[in-house]
């Protein structure tokens, strides 16, 4: 009896397709993975992300081989930095003899904080992706992108109110196609920077009172928001092309204000 792993097994996918119809993105979706990233200052991040992982098919080819993408997960590694997305990308092309591929990687991200008055430190977390991708013939190019919760506050609820003023939480959405590495921490930095206040896990009373006249004294439309997010994207060279987008859940409305600002930096 032959063991298993001797047994001669057609290798379909490698076959000859004859439909001549090349795929731009095939391969695996939904695959959630235990991943350690390295963050802006040196420390790892563990977390979980939901992955997608494709590449290029020639027209010549039936399929493409979908256990290669999850056997190079698999390999034993160091936490990852920007650099080791980069590599793991290039073994992927390698592995499925391919010219042209995307990782699409999202997961919950976590940031240590200290609180304002208090000094206690906790974690807050945001929603954030890479993606990293190489079209035929083209360049690698890498993505950043960062969810940052922030406190909003309206200008015009304080200009026509006697006392008070109504605020609500903001999701800003940041995307960053890199020209030169850079933390998801600097893009959360300008979303936090420029909103009415910034969010943390955890408060004691003075830092509370030190959050809510932060708020009150730097209110922000929604269009304030992604205007002045957009200025600080634009000036930064390390940037190649970037969107800002704001959604503020309304507290006095049942629904959501939003605003989306694009752009691309020239060259230096």
């Amino acid at each position: 009896m032959n063991a298993p792993e001797k047994v001669f097994l057609p290798d379909v996918q490698a076959s000859a397709d004859h439909r001549q119809l090349p795929i731009e993105r095939v391969g695996v979706r939904g695959l959630r993975y235990p991943l350690s990233l390295v963050s802006g200052d040196g420390a790892v991040c563990h977390t979980v992300a939901t992955l997608e992982m494709t590449v290029g098919l020639g027209a010549e080819l039936k399929g493409t081989h979908m256990s290669r993408f999850v056997e190079l997960l698999e390999r034993e590694r160091a936490a990852l930095d920007l650099a080791g997305l980069r590599d793991l990308f290039a073994a992927m092309l390698r592995r499925l003899d391919a010219c042209s591929g995307r990782i699409e990687a999202r997961f919950p991200y976590f940031v240590r904080k200290r609180a304002p008055v208090s000094g206690v430190e906790s974690l807050l977390d945001l929603d954030a992706a890479v993606v990293v991708e190489k079209a035929e013939g083209g360049d690698v190019a890498l993505t950043l992108e960062v969810v940052a919760p922030v406190t909003s506050l309206c200008p015009c609820s304080k200009n026509i109110s006697d006392y008070g003023a109504h605020n609500q939480r903001s999701h800003i959405t940041i995307r960053a196609r890199l020209r030169e590495d850079m933390p998801f921490e600097a893009l959360l930095r300008m979303a936090e920077e420029e909103a009415s206040c910034e969010l943390f896990g955890l408060l004691k009373r003075p830092d509370e009172k030190w959050v809510t006249e932060r708020a009150y004294d730097n209110p922000k439309f929604v269009e304030d928001l992604v205007r002045d997010i957009a200025l600080r994207l634009r000036a930064d060279a390390r940037i190649e092309r970037w969107s800002v987008a704001s959604e503020n859940f309304e507290s006095i409305h049942n629904h959501s204000a939003y605003a989306l600002i694009e752009g691309v930096n020239p060259s230096a």
